[in-house]
């Protein structure tokens, strides 16, 4: 598979990964060993020294610092991603916590956007302060606000674009031209976009994370996170980190990982086209007051989204009843089809409400910044058939009385 890096993206999510082993088998086997035998002390001893090669490789020493089988998926993504190196980790907080934590130290400064996912907040403004490190947080609508934070010891900029639940946008490039010029790396959070939908490293980004268990699993029947670098010295570093802290992932995790990859080219344009169809639908709801999506013409952002977004905008749309809370409260407990639980990216359509469960920890004050109304529905739109969902909105919105 020389040539790999030419195909199309389809033919890369498909494509057979060969991993050295005793079979030749194209499915990859699981890997279940925790550790592996040396020839001999010095044998032993490369491979302690040795660094991770981004092309596979054929000898392995302790599963915690790579196994064959979650080699696999990290290969997919890197080719997939457009970068040097992937680090697969134990779920998506471990990717964000162990990135942040090898770029960081004492004395420290990092600029962070608003609206980021609820454990990304709780991280940034409890444990960081407490290592002394010091946070901003800024709308990342206008560049300029990220430009007015840096300081002489900011050593971060982060934003997660589209944004955790209200799906504001971080101009990438803008955002990437800004870390080149101050020298500052830059980290990007693409769960929401997929890499379907944006590369963020194509516009310069450093490193680019994910939760895994999201779009790149699509079955919701895992929990991983994955960090891809731009650069052979980042990855060095931060798969350092990784390997400290113990973030690593199961290989049955990393198999079924790589077998939902495989699916990912197929289950992105239904979730693109069915989200659009559905947030047109809502925007012309009488009892729908605001809708969130930036695929809509009337999204504030919405050149831009064409711009970065170029497989499309995402399986994910938020949106407010008239009503308020107890509104939306009704709505998500009245849905069938549609089940009520956190998390996203899956084949089956999921709702909850925001304020109430995955940004609870967010006070108040700062979800109102942020734009989370108390009544903002996440909606993460799966591959059902459209007029199914539709259907069960609107009986769900048939209970609200306004």
């Amino acid at each position: 598979m020389d040539n790999k890096e030419t195909y199309d993206f389809d033919s890369k999510c498909a494509m057979h990964y060969n991993i050295k082993g005793p079979v030749n088998s194209v499915a990859p086997p699981i890997y279940t060993s925790s550790t592996y035998y040396v020839d001999s002390a010095d044998h032993g001893a490369v491979l302690c020294a040795q660094d991770k090669p981004t092309d596979g490789r054929s000898e392995w020493l302790y599963t915690r610092w790579g196994n064959p089988t979650n080699e696999i998926p990290e290969r997919m993504i890197t080719q997939l991603e457009g970068g040097y190196a992937t680090i697969l980790t134990s779920s998506g907080m471990a990717a964000i916590t162990s990135s942040i934590l090898a770029l960081l130290k004492t004395g420290d400064h990092a600029v962070f956007s608003v609206n980021i996912y609820g454990g990304t907040y709780e991280f940034i403004t409890d444990l960081l302060p407490k290592m002394g490190i010091s946070v901003d947080i800024v709308d990342p609508r206008d560049i300029n606000n990220y430009a007015s934070k840096i300081k002489d010891n900011t050593k971060l900029l982060y934003g997660e674009t589209p944004a955790n639940p209200t799906l504001i946008l971080t101009d990438i490039a803008a955002l990437a031209a800004l870390g080149k010029q101050h020298g500052i790396p830059t980290m990007v959070d693409s769960t929401f976009g997929s890499v379907y939908n944006q590369k963020p490293i194509t516009y310069g980004i450093d490193i680019v994370l994910h939760s895994a268990t999201k779009y790149y699993s699509g079955h919701t029947d895992l929990v991983a996170g994955t960090i891809t670098c731009a650069s052979a010295d980042h990855y060095k570093h931060i798969s350092h980190y990784v390997r400290l802290l113990g973030g690593t992932p199961s290989p049955f995790t990393g198999y079924l990982l790589q077998r939902g990859i495989k699916t990912l080219h197929l289950r992105m344009p239904r979730h693109n086209e069915n989200a659009l169809t559905i947030a047109r639908f809502l925007e012309k709801h009488p009892k729908i007051e605001t809708v969130h999506y930036p695929g809509l013409e009337s999204h504030p952002q919405h050149e831009l989204a064409k711009k970065q977004m170029q497989g499309g905008f995402g399986g994910i749309i938020a949106f407010t009843v008239k009503g308020g809370a107890e509104a939306g409260r009704k709505v998500i407990e009245s849905v069938q089809l549609i089940t009520l639980a956190v998390s996203l990216g899956g084949v089956e359509s999921l709702i909850e409400q925001a304020s109430t469960m995955t940004h609870i920890m967010v006070p108040k004050e700062e979800r109102e910044r942020g734009g989370i109304a108390d009544g903002l529905l996440r909606f993460s739109v799966g591959c059902e058939n459209v007029q199914d969902l539709i259907q069960d909105l609107t009986n769900a919105l048939n209970q609200v009385v306004v």
